[in-house]
């Protein structure tokens, strides 16, 4: 049975301020880590750029590219924000990390890019990861569709 799945627009407007929190931290620097699956089933690491335009999600990919084929095969990914180190002397003032898990639904091509790929992403879980304060626990926040949103501390 497949995760319940909803669109970006859809995620903003059920919990815009978590929304926004996660584009900024996809937007600190330029390259993402997107997470496939291979034609035989393990995993595959890439690096994508993350555009949001139009309200919609989506990453883009060179022609013939195998994130592409592995996304047009099985939509199925995982993605995770550029990193960016906690700052050693206020560990709780990090912003955090992003991760995102659903389908890709291909697009068309980038535009301007001939020969390209672009893969709208639809969620089936958001998760932001933050230092708590004191900095001796993790906050994890989540939202899954129809589930809502969730905080958990981990020690």
């Amino acid at each position: 049975m497949l995760p319940d799945m909803t669109t970006w627009p859809d995620f903003v407007a059920a919990e815009p301020e978590l929304a926004q929190r996660v584009q900024a931290l996809f937007a600190v620097r330029k390259h993402a880590t997107l997470a496939t699956v291979r034609a035989d089933g393990a995993p595959r690491i890439s690096g994508t750029e993350v555009i949001f335009a139009d309200g919609n999600l989506y990453i883009g990919s060179m022609g013939g590219a195998l994130k592409a084929l592995d996304l047009r095969r099985d939509p199925r990914y995982a993605l995770h924000c550029p990193t960016v180190d906690p700052p050693e002397e206020n560990q709780p003032a990090w912003e955090g990390d992003a991760k995102l898990a659903g389908q890709a639904h291909e697009d068309g091509e980038e535009p301007g890019h001939e020969n390209s790929h672009r893969f709208r992403l639809d969620v089936t879980e958001v998760v932001l990861t933050k230092i708590g304060d004191p900095a001796d626990h993790l906050l994890i926040e989540s939202w899954h569709p129809g589930r809502g949103r969730t905080t958990q501390k981990r020690y």
